[in-house]
């Protein structure tokens, strides 16, 4: 388990971004897969999830998760909120309410979680490009300022992802981006003839657009193997029909 110092400092909050190590899956999903859309055996996806809960102590309640679709979605979750068996779909989980352990599922998108140390909210972020693009984390940003948060008081961790060398991008991804915004250009740099995207860079610039100044970024990139994390792109280059997904977790005490 890897945790941000900044957040680390913060003793009301228990957090962690956990990579492929000491789970019960086999096979290409060796071993602590949490992608319960993934076609793993379920009951080995259960195992792990508990596994990563029992980290975070026996009295909290079971990991909320969201059914994750690259959306600008987020849901809130607070003292009324009642829980379905069916996961909601979006793509960040805010809550303000205290034992309830949020997290997200990547593999090679930015997991980011956010803590406003005054008023005691959190936010657990799946920010892949196609998210960030749309604006969930402005979005998210806008509903805590709702409920009162200050961007001063925010804390942002930005968690291990696909680096800048690791993420190659087609011309139209590039022409998309600087349609948008021509500052973006930064994100984007030429290697021999092939182009590379900045992801945590662009996740960071979208904190600092809205004022969030004390963020951490945790330099770890999933596609590269001795880091051990699940990557979308490296199962794709070894021809894998799936892959696992990494469990970024945050929760109040």
């Amino acid at each position: 388990m890897i945790t941000s110092k900044k957040l680390f400092k913060e003793k009301k909050i228990i957090h962690g971004f956990f990579n492929r190590n000491g789970g019960k899956s086999e096979g290409i999903y060796k071993s602590l897969n949490c992608g319960i859309g993934s076609n793993d055996k379920k009951n080995k996806v259960k195992q792990n999830l508990k596994i990563v809960k029992n980290k975070f102590g026996k009295k909290c309640k079971n990991i909320f998760l969201v059914h994750q679709t690259h959306s600008n979605k987020f849901i809130f979750i607070n003292k009324n909120y009642k829980f379905k068996k069916k996961r909601v779909k979006a793509d960040a989980i805010i809550t303000n309410q205290k034992r309830i352990p949020i997290a997200v599922l990547t593999a090679d998108c930015v997991p980011l979680l956010i803590y406003d140390k005054k008023k005691d909210i959190i936010a657990a972020v799946h920010a892949g490009w196609k998210g960030a693009f749309k604006g969930i984390i402005k979005n998210v940003l806008s509903s805590m300022k709702k409920k009162g948060c200050n961007s001063s008081d925010i804390i942002a961790a930005i968690g291990p992802c696909i680096g800048q060398n690791s993420y190659n991008v087609k011309k139209d991804f590039q022409k998309k981006f600087v349609k948008k915004s021509k500052r973006n250009r930064i994100f984007f740099k030429k290697k021999k003839n092939k182009i590379y995207f900045n992801l945590p860079k662009f996740i960071e610039s979208e904190l600092k657009l809205d004022k969030i100044t004390n963020i951490d970024i945790i330099n770890k990139d999933t596609f590269i193997k001795k880091n051990n994390f699940f990557s979308a792109r490296q199962s794709l280059r070894l021809k894998y029909n799936d892959y696992g997904r990494n469990i970024s977790i945050i929760m109040i005490n």
